[in-house]
């Protein structure tokens, strides 16, 4: 039987009927997707598109993959769900496969469904083995939706009740937000300096209040932050002196995404708690917050997650962990990544006035559009990504002023699509510069 669909028009018509009016999406005319296949995507008239944003990091595997989606198949038809109160094989054999590729000896995992109950066990468990209240975290950071998790979140936009910033609010979560290690105008040097410097100065007030500090090891949605190679080996160390853990929020850097298999591993830290999700699941909802032996032993009061956990989800993981190691999928992001970042940055050299920066790790990069002029950078992101995807390519954006286009795609893009990609991009920026009255190679008086 041929599938019908109801088009853009209809799911927009959906959408605006039964959704929440804070629910948003890209483009003038989106298109409807329908089917996935490894980095393709798939619209309800047949075109194709290269996926460069892999559901913001999700699929790193590819859409759909094949040796992914037979195994997770398998155990749906098998058994779906019991919960943990009964014994099933795969969370365990799941849990101690997370064992051997964690860092250091971060060894015990809590399941969950998402990045934001991850954040929020993670935060949970910091305050049940302190025994203290208080966070540290860094502006401009995003760790979720739920109340602890949004309190500890930089970034306004994301921080969606207004009455977080109520100082009363601000007092009953304990938090204290220190410069990230960027800044406009400051060389990257200057801006880390000057985050740990405020880290000091938290420290020295209140180390004693203070549970944890939760970073990303990368901002992505904060505009693909990277931090100078000593900045968290001198966090952490710091940390120690005052006995403050460090949760390292890897939702969108685990799993290959920068190089490696968990973004700390890049300057050689071990996080005293690390949350995962997207990427673990390649598409289905899986998470987990882990630790050490000593600091799991202080969560003994009864807990669980319905969902965390349930077979389906933990074989799905599993596939992807095979996966990941029998393709390599970090040694890859780290080649491929080169390519990406050469390549963005040889359009920066031919687009001065247009692309300001390219920054990033692996496959995780950024490229700033008019930081002069924020406003205008985030107009013309949008008309790049509609551009973009009329050519046949999906990218992101993300950055305090959204002027930042985010290039995240499934790990196993090839060399040919991102040399063709920023082929089309070039282009893009090309029609963009000639609208704007500044073409390629040229500056404008």
């Amino acid at each position: 039987m041929k599938q019908t669909y109801i088009g853009p028009e209809g799911v927009l018509e959906k959408r605006r009927k039964y959704f929440y009016p804070c629910t948003s999406h890209f483009y003038r005319n989106p298109p409807q997707l329908v089917k996935g296949e490894m980095q393709y995507l798939y619209g309800h008239d047949g075109t194709c598109y290269t996926d460069f944003f892999a559901g913001v990091s999700v699929v790193a595997g590819g859409h759909c993959n094949p040796e992914i989606t037979r195994r997770t198949a398998e155990q749906l038809q098998t058994l779906q769900h019991t919960c943990t109160i009964y014994l099933t094989q795969p969370n365990v054999d799941l849990a101690e496969r997370l064992a051997g590729v964690l860092p250091g000896r971060l060894a015990r995992t809590f399941f969950v469904n998402s990045g934001s109950e991850a954040n929020e066990g993670a935060l949970l468990l910091a305050r049940l083995h302190t025994g203290r209240k208080g966070f540290i975290a860094l502006e401009q950071g995003l760790h979720g939706r739920t109340y602890l998790t949004m309190s500890v979140t930089g970034l306004a936009m994301w921080r969606t009740d207004p009455q977080l910033d109520h100082p009363q609010a601000q007092a009953v979560e304990d938090v204290s937000f220190i410069p990230r290690p960027f800044e406009r105008g400051m060389s990257r040097e200057a801006a880390a300096r000057r985050s740990i410097d405020a880290l000091k100065a938290v420290l020295a007030e209140k180390g004693g209040d203070i549970a944890a500090m939760i970073a990303e090891p990368i901002q992505g949605n904060g505009g693909m932050i990277v931090p100078p190679d000593w900045y968290f080996p001198e966090v952490k160390a710091l940390l120690e002196q005052y006995g403050v853990l460090l949760i390292a929020d890897e939702i969108q850097t685990g799993f290959g995404r920068t190089g490696r298999m968990f973004a700390m591993d890049r300057w050689g830290v071990t996080p005293d708690i690390v949350t995962m999700a997207k990427a673990l699941g390649s598409g289905v909802p899986v998470a987990a917050f882990a630790s050490t032996d000593e600091i799991a032993a202080s969560f003994t009061r009864p807990s669980a997650s319905t969902f965390g956990g349930n077979p389906v989800s933990s074989a799905a993981a599993l596939a992807v962990l095979d996966y990941i190691e029998t393709h390599r999928l970090p040694e890859r992001a780290e080649r491929l990544g080169r390519q990406l970042l050469d390549g963005l940055r040889e359009l920066a050299g031919r687009f001065p006035r247009l692309v300001s920066d390219v920054r990033g790790a692996g496959l995780m990069v950024g490229a700033e559009l008019c930081a002069d002029d924020p406003g205008r950078g985030a107009q013309l992101v949008d008309e790049v990504l509609e551009e973009m995807k009329d050519r046949g390519y999906l990218i992101g954006k993300n950055g305090v002023d959204r002027n930042v286009l985010a290039f995240q795609p499934p790990l196993v893009i090839t060399e040919e699509d991102i040399a063709e990609m920023l082929a089309a991009l070039g282009q893009a920026l090309h029609a963009a510069g000639e609208a704007k009255g500044e073409k390629g190679h040229g500056v404008r008086p």
